[in-house]
């Protein structure tokens, strides 16, 4: 019975706070992957800095940093028009998908994961970010529903009282 309370007090938090099972990525890890990505551009092949970059790329829009997540974002549009193979299109769109989720934008990262999912529909990655992206949206527009419905009900409220004293 406890486990049951429990999940069920987890679950209202997780709505509330817009719980998600993406990984975070910290700082530190950030730093790590430009290093990487400055030594590579000393000489590595073109590969290794793109792999280099494909990392750092994830770093940041992993971040809890608006501004990593805004600069992963600008990385991953830049490198869209040098992909070589439909396997790093659908990582591209799926990072994107990411980033955007991370920022707010859930109709723009649910775009992207539906072109990432013509190219790999069983995805399970892309379909689980797919339905956490849709759930946000839902919840959202609860919460916009209820926002306005709340915004109606005091409107009547004051107009109600407001007649009432003109009695």
């Amino acid at each position: 019975m406890d486990a049951k309370i429990g999940k069920f007090f987890d679950s209202v938090g997780n709505f509330f706070t817009g719980g998600d099972q993406i990984p975070w990525c910290d700082r530190d890890i950030i730093a790590g992957c430009e290093r990487e990505v400055a030594e590579a551009n000393k000489g590595s092949s073109d590969e290794h800095r793109n792999e280099c970059l494909m990392r750092l790329s994830w770093a940041l829009v992993h971040s809890r940093q608006a501004d990593d997540v805004q600069r992963g974002i600008a990385m991953l549009e830049a490198a869209l028009s040098n992909v070589r193979n439909q396997l790093q299109m659908r990582e591209r769109f799926y990072l994107l998908a990411v980033g955007y989720y991370r920022s707010g934008d859930y109709s723009r990262s649910r775009q992207l994961l539906e072109r990432c999912l013509q190219i790999a529909p069983d995805w399970r990655q892309a379909l689980t970010l797919k339905k956490t992206v849709e759930d946000r949206i839902t919840k959202d527009g609860v919460i916009g529903i209820g926002i306005a419905a709340t915004a109606v009900g005091l409107l009547a409220g004051g107009i109600a009282a407001a007649l009432a004293r003109k009695k």
